[in-house]
């Protein structure tokens, strides 16, 4: 670890003497480069500094402490080396936890979507639950919600519904959300009072930007169609809604909420972005295991993640065991008493991980 940070000391020192530069300050391009990364290693140089001075006075009290001396003197020194080992390994822990790579897209806003799973329509009337607490969860943090597509079920809920959260810092609160959610409660049509067992699927993906993702005309079939509700009741008098399929991946997104035609193939574009970013980041990344398609799983009840219990009032996440009975809270949006835990956890579980790779 030392190694690794004398290596980001030295960079830091040659960024600022490439801010002083004349010929970069007259390029703002490149002085905005090397001012965002001379930022970002300011706090590691930083904590950095400060572990070597408490490090070299640890060496002058350990030496006091062998030297001996008097009751007095040697207590004061023991005392000395204790506090300073103990403010060595808090330094220690910060900076493991400053050296943890951080998210490239935590500050992006969300492409958010829900699908029914099992269950029927009990399953899409959960479905609906979900986007009103994601809803309600967005507007405490400030955040705009904006529908992209959805396809309604007769009793209400989603059978499809897919959104855009915008706020800075929006994939980070949302990112440990992918999975399938389970829902047990009596539906309103069981008239025996049995407790069903319905799911819903989640799927979070970081809002990709047009730089990020380059797509070509050529790989693109665009379809127009008319809008619909549900039942076939007419929405639009007018070929509005369309269907992208992007030709070498076969994937397809359809967007049909906007009467115009060009803002529902603008919105199924940002979707279509975001999806193929995410397929791009999972193909660089070979260990990592959760592509969209296990991200959300096949809505089968054993794959969940999480578990909404309404006779109990209860919800628990089941990756971090954690069982909180305020189901009430949680779904009017009250999500933080689950996504502080979570976030906390796969820090936790990164900082021993780059514990284990600085030894």
């Amino acid at each position: 670890m030392i190694e690794k940070l004398e290596d980001v000391a030295r960079r830091f020192t040659e960024l600022s003497g490439l801010m002083a530069d004349a010929d970069v300050a007259r390029s703002p391009d490149i002085y905005r480069k090397y001012a965002k990364e001379h930022a970002e290693l300011e706090p590691i140089v930083a904590c950095f500094k400060q572990y070597q001075k408490v490090e070299q006075e640890l060496a002058e009290a350990k030496d006091l402490l062998e030297a001996g001396g008097d009751d007095e003197m040697h207590e004061l020194a023991r005392l000395e080396v204790d506090s300073l080992r103990k403010q060595q390994e808090e330094l220690h822990q910060e900076l493991l936890a400053l050296l943890v790579p951080k998210d490239p897209n935590d500050e992006k806003n969300v492409i958010l979507e829900i699908r029914a799973g099992t269950g029927g329509d009990e399953a899409a009337l959960f479905g609906g639950d979900l986007f009103t607490m994601y809803g309600r969860y967005a507007e405490r943090r400030r955040w705009k919600v904006e529908i992209l597509s959805s396809s309604g079920a007769s009793v209400g809920g989603f059978k499809e519904v897919i959104a855009q959260i915008i706020g800075k810092g929006a994939y980070s609160a949302f990112k440990y959300e992918s999975g399938v959610h389970r829902v047990q409660r009596v539906p309103a049509t069981e008239t025996q009072g049995r407790i069903h067992t319905s799911t819903v699927t989640v799927a979070v993906l970081p809002e990709a930007e047009e730089v990020e993702i380059d797509i070509q005309d050529k790989d693109l079939r665009i379809d127009v169609f008319r809008s619909s509700g549900p039942g076939g009741q007419s929405v639009n008098t007018t070929d509005s809604a369309v269907r992208v399929t992007h030709l070498p991946t076969n994937m397809v997104v359809v967007c049909q909420d906007e009467k115009s035609q060009l803002k529902n193939k603008n919105k199924a574009l940002m979707v279509l972005r975001s999806r193929l970013l995410e397929m791009k980041r999972e193909e660089q990344d070979a260990e990592r295991s959760q592509n969209r398609r296990s991200q959300i799983g096949s809505g089968e009840r054993a794959e969940k993640i999480r578990t909404y219990n309404f006779p109990q009032s209860r919800v628990t996440d089941h990756r971090i065991g954690l069982t909180l009975y305020q189901l009430e809270s949680v779904l009017a949006g009250n999500l933080d008493p689950i996504v502080q835990p979570l976030n906390a956890h796969y820090r936790a579980e990164a900082l021993k991980g780059a514990g284990e790779a600085n030894k």
